[in-house]
């Protein structure tokens, strides 16, 4: 008798498990759409970036849950290297929007947790639906005429100046804790060539692309003066490349996360004659 009642129970749970297991998924798939762009609140020309995780990182939380008192963020996403982004995977709903870049950080807090600023956006997400951010980049990054060739090399001319005054950085940076004078350092300029035309630090030929580093606050004689910089190696004849200049300060976006972001400039195309 036992032993009927033990096959019974299993033939249950067996039925009952089957079921479930072909349960259609009724959820009709994400198919709303955010894009948007992040821009020089001075300027309003885009924040240039690279399309990585050292570039501008969009993290999205949905709050429509209820019910969840930690709502758990979106897989983050990127900027694309002209500063834009987009996203067409979403569900309808209602979303936190943060972003951190080469900019004063839009979320800051005091060391005590203390909020200070909150310059997020909190939106309902619903077709396709556009945001503007709104920032104060770090760096402004310039060609300072034009690249030019010779015997497989690049030469190019950059200008570096600051996008946000010392002062102002301070004003914002320091109430949030640690502050220490050498958050302005610019610690160095990259000359980063590939095929690709989204060049940048993930997209670079390592054997043409250089560099120029800085110790302390060496560099702050030359903000706003022209820089030479020279690609290395000897690029073979009749390729096409394109050339990126990037710089960045000493302060991690968000705070304590040890990435350092660089501003960029416009992509250039080269002819290696």
């Amino acid at each position: 008798m036992k032993k009927i009642l033990f096959y019974t129970l299993w033939c249950a749970i067996f039925t009952f498990s089957a079921c479930s297991l072909f349960t259609l998924d009724n959820y009709e798939e994400p198919a709303e759409t955010l894009q948007g762009v992040v821009v020089d609140a001075a300027t309003g020309d885009p924040v240039l970036t690279d399309q990585s995780s050292e570039g501008i990182r969009v993290r999205l939380t949905e709050l429509s849950w209820t019910g969840v008192e930690t709502p758990t963020p979106n897989p983050d996403f990127f900027c694309r290297p002209d500063g834009t982004f987009r996203n067409t995977k979403l569900f309808k709903g209602t979303y936190h929007i943060q972003i951190d870049g080469p900019f004063i950080p839009l979320i800051r807090e005091d060391d005590r947790g203390v909020p200070l600023a909150d310059e997020s956006q909190t939106m309902e997400i619903s077709g396709v639906t556009d945001v503007r951010f709104e920032v104060q980049p770090f760096l402004k990054v310039e060609w300072a005429g034009e690249p030019t060739v010779s015997n497989g090399k690049i030469t190019a001319q950059v200008r570096v100046t600051r996008a946000v005054s010392e002062a102002d950085f301070r004003a914002k940076i320091e109430p949030m804790g640690g502050y220490s004078s050498a958050f302005l350092n610019v610690t160095d300029i990259q000359l980063f060539v590939s095929y690709s035309s989204s060049v940048g630090l993930r997209a670079r030929d390592e054997r043409w692309s250089n560099e120029i580093k800085y110790a302390g606050s060496a560099f702050n004689s030359l903000l706003g003066e022209t820089i030479t910089i020279q690609s290395s190696g000897t690029i073979p004849s009749g390729r096409t490349v394109f050339i990126r200049a990037a710089a960045r300060i000493n302060y991690d976006t968000p705070a304590g996360s040890g990435t350092k972001r660089y501003n960029y400039n416009t992509p250039l195309e080269m002819i290696i004659p």
